[in-house]
């Protein structure tokens, strides 16, 4: 009685129509929607060249403070994680395809997520996003969507290079290709089916598979003391990112992680009916100083920023109104930690599914383009394009921006720019000028 007491003074259980145990199925439910990353992410930041079974580990201590200080200090059932997008432009793009360290390039994710803090510090983020139209953050969502399926299409050998058409279709009697297939299509089929643990399910399965038919894949156990996180705690390059040739990427790293960020603690706060009409709910401030404090954090411990989850719906879904949800969560996070030989034995194209899917659910927000206006159809579209094509977030960001003021000023709509957009769209135009 005593702790049902304790629980309900400190989460108000009462006042928010929940019980414990609701609350409880609430943060295991969200736990399994999003527990995949613990596995993708390790896998990507591998592809970087930093140590899988590390980052497996600091993946879940990142995920079990930010969400357990989430819960503490908010009282909201809202969960985070390294960033879907963020993990893979830097590993791809800025270490694979810019040629940078693993440190440099963790450290310009340390400065963009620094700049979020900075932004929240003073009250200006969520005027600032407010101030980026719609087109333009539709488009930044939907390209990362369609630039990590790209990467997750890669991962799976489902396309491949190629120097006359730029891509092609892989082997299709490849092994690895159709257990990459089969992964994504067990996700997909699940997820309508209402079932949340999808992607777990999946790499579960894909894993198995690939013991039985990969030579390459080698079972290392199950669990185990977590391993010395010595080769990544600690070696972040936080001032050899501080190179003008990085600032593009640093400023992209922010806004991306602005607009992911705030974006999911908007939506799903509305789904939890704790949010007003325009977007405030109970402790904003605090949920804003937690999110972008972990960002910082993660980025720092070298597991990229980190960002609530949409997953956090799940919960919510099944009745999730009170911290208790989210230290739930971070509770189950801390024990997944002594499972991290798992992480060496998962394949890329185990994962690759789980990158594809993501992209469909950010792609989806393209059905909000005014697609009838061309002065808001034109930077949404370009926006979106470009990232896969480009194979840069950044280049994507700049290019959307560039063509929105072009569009509105050569179609007399000049008013409808506002200072930011100009000042983003300046400085990009700067960049291309005198860094290339």
């Amino acid at each position: 009685m005593e702790n049902q007491s304790f629980l309900q003074k400190l989460f108000k259980l009462n006042q928010k129509n929940t019980t414990a145990k609701t609350e409880i199925i609430a943060g295991i439910t969200t736990f399994f929607t999003m527990v995949y990353i613990v596995f993708v992410n390790p896998s990507v930041l591998g592809d970087a060249g930093m140590d899988k079974q590390v980052v497996f580990v600091t993946t879940c201590l990142i995920a079990a403070f930010g969400t357990i200080a989430m819960g503490l200090f908010s009282n909201l059932p809202i969960a985070l994680a390294p960033a879907m997008g963020l993990n893979a432009f830097f590993a791809y793009v800025v270490v694979g395809k810019l040629g940078y360290s693993w440190e440099v390039g963790m450290g310009t994710i340390f400065w963009g997520s620094v700049g979020l803090f900075v932004l929240t510090l003073f009250q200006i983020r969520y005027w600032l996003m407010a101030s980026i139209p719609l087109s333009l953050r539709v488009g930044i969502g939907a390209g990362i969507g369609f630039f990590i399926s790209l990467i997750g299409f890669k991962n799976m050998g489902l396309v491949v290079a190629n120097p006359a058409t730029l891509v092609a279709l892989g082997e299709l009697h490849n092994p690895q290709v159709l257990m990459g297939i089969l992964g994504f299509f067990i996700i997909v089929v699940l997820a309508a089916r209402k079932i949340y643990s999808g992607v777990l399910i999946s790499i579960a399965v894909v894993t198995t598979l690939a013991l039985l038919f990969d030579d390459s894949v080698v079972f290392h156990g199950v669990i185990s003391m977590p391993p010395s996180l010595a080769p990544v705690v600690g070696k972040v390059d936080i001032m050899g990112a501080l190179d003008t040739a990085l600032l593009g990427i640093i400023f992209s790293f922010l806004l991306v992680n602005l607009f992911d960020s705030s974006g999911t603690l908007l939506g799903v706060t509305d789904k939890a009916g704790i949010s007003d009409e325009k977007g405030r709910f109970p402790k904003m401030k605090q949920a804003l100083y937690v999110d972008s404090v972990s960002a910082v954090a993660g980025s720092y411990i070298g597991t990229s920023a980190i960002s609530t989850y949409i997953e956090s719906g799940a919960g919510v879904s099944v009745g999730g109104r009170t911290g208790m949800t989210a230290v739930v969560v971070g509770v189950l996070f801390l024990l997944t930690i002594f499972f991290s030989p798992l992480a060496s034995v998962v394949p890329p194209y185990a994962t690759a599914g789980a990158l594809v899917y993501v992209g469909i659910l950010m792609a989806s927000s393209l059905i909000r383009v005014q697609w009838e206006d061309l002065t808001e159809a034109t930077p949404a579209f370009i926006t979106a394009a470009m990232m896969p094509f480009t194979y840069s977030i950044t280049e994507g960001i700049a290019f959307g921006f560039i063509s929105y003021c072009v569009m509105k000023v050569c179609t007399g709509r000049w008013k409808e720019v506002n200072a930011p957009v100009w000042v983003v769209s300046l400085l990009f135009i700067a960049k291309f000028v005198w860094v290339g």
